[in-house]
Order: C-alpha cells, then structure tokens, then sequence
C-alpha cells in the first residue's frame, strides 16, 4: 500500500501555477501551500474544496515566507517563530478544511524548510511541535531517518516517510540540490521504474549510480511541472498494475 501526495494550490493572486485539478485525479493526498510561498486565501479554498470533491486527503504545506523565491531560500528564525510561523499557516488551512466538511490529516513543510529541517533537528523539533498542537492525529511527513522523523518520534506524533518520483538522489540518500544539473528527473520511464522498484524493496541509483535502498509511505509529485498530469496518471496506472495499493495515509498509517 502507498500513497501519492502532491503540492498543490500555489497559484496566487493573478498568477496561475499547476495543473492542480486535473493532478487530484490520480493522488491520494494533497499538500496545500498556506500563503507564505504560494497561495492566498482564495486559492487555499478552492484547492480544499476541489481535494475534497475528488476524495483526496488534505495536508498543509508551511513554508517560509518568500513569494520571490517561492520558499527556495534559507532563511533565519529562532524555534519559537519558526513554531509560531507553522502553526499559523497550517492553522489556516486546517479552518478552511473544517469549514468544508474535511479533516487536516498532514503537514509537509516546503522547500528550504524542508530541506533544512531533513539535517537540522531543533528546525525539526519546531516543525513536530507545531503539527502536534493541530492534533494528536496530525501526521508529520518527511524522508526516512531524517531529522524531522526524530522530532516526530520525540514528540510521539505520527510520521510518513517520503520519497520522491521525479527528484534524484545523492549517494547518502539526501535530494540532489535544485542548484546542480540532473536534480529533477525529467524522463517519465525512469521515474516510474524507480518507485516500482521502490514498491518491491529493490534498489534504485543515486545520481552518482549508487545503489540506494529507499523507504516510503508516501511518493512525492510536482504539481508545477508542465507533464505532471501525465506523469501522475502513468505512475499511478503503473503501481496498481504491479499489485500495489493507492490509499491516502490516513486510511492506514494511523
């Protein structure tokens, strides 16, 4: 069993960003920027509501407060506003969803954030502390063994572990950074094979050609690349075909 998750809803304003709707077709659970990086009070909703219509679990996607960098920038905050900055933005998703009928089942932090929290715990710590003060059955979503799965058990809040489809691997099985060329993996095969594999506990290549044995509850797509409906669509065609399960995390990691 897995589930596909993606980042939707960073459109804002007049801005258009994403092929969200037709991408909530083929995911079971939807990672919803919360207005810092992407998004606005309107973009949030309808993405709520269409996640909703779709029968797509809803998590919040908090990053740091960037629209010109669109969350990609490290940047500097003490634990208690980094704290307060995360429960503020997955706070204000989790109204929304409760406003439509719908319950918050994750957070996923965004971009920098993310990739700074995966090695710094006391980042890490502010993140799970904040996602257990929405609830006990919040689920916190990062990679295996990383910082933010340390906070989570800390903090004894549930935890995903992530893997993503179209990103490579560095030989310690951290994400290649977007900086250096072969980051993002553009060939839609290859990307496919690897989950597989993933799904079948063989291992895949770094982007070095290391064997990686990778660990997921849940695979990542981008919602902002111009092929990922097609993508979302073949990957979840070809992980159904190789007898595997799609369901949202909610509905067995709790």
């Amino acid at each position: 069993m897995i589930d596909l998750n993606a980042d939707v809803g960073e459109s804002f304003g007049i801005y258009e960003i994403g092929n969200d709707f037709q991408l909530l077709a083929y995911v079971s659970s939807a990672n919803i920027a919360c207005g810092f990086h992407a998004g606005d009070p309107n973009v949030m909703t309808r993405t709520v509501k269409a996640s909703l219509e779709n029968g797509v679990a809803i998590g919040a996607h908090p990053g740091y407060p960037d629209l010109q960098g669109f969350g990609r920038r490290s940047m500097n905050f003490s634990p208690e506003e980094l704290y307060n900055m995360i429960l503020y933005q997955s706070g204000a998703l989790q109204a929304i969803v409760k406003a439509y009928g719908g319950k918050l089942q994750h957070v996923k932090p965004h971009g920098a954030l993310y990739n700074e929290a995966v090695v710094h715990l006391q980042k890490a710590t502010a993140i799970a502390q904040a996602t257990m003060a929405l609830g006990a059955d919040v689920i916190l979503m990062g990679p295996a063994g990383s910082a933010l799965q340390k906070a989570a058990e800390s903090c004894e809040i549930p935890f995903a572990r992530e893997v993503f489809a179209d990103r490579a691997y560095e030989d310690n099985g951290q994400l290649v950074s977007r900086s250096k060329a072969g980051a993002l993996i553009h060939d839609e095969a290859v990307c496919i094979r690897r989950m597989v594999d993933m799904l079948e506990k063989k291992p895949i290549l770094s982007i070095n050609g290391t064997p990686l044995t990778l660990s997921g509850d849940t695979i990542c797509l981008h919602g902002d690349h111009p092929e990922s409906v097609s993508f979302a669509a073949a990957l979840n065609k070809s992980i159904q075909a190789a007898g595997h399960s799609i369901e949202s995390l909610s509905q067995w990691i709790l």
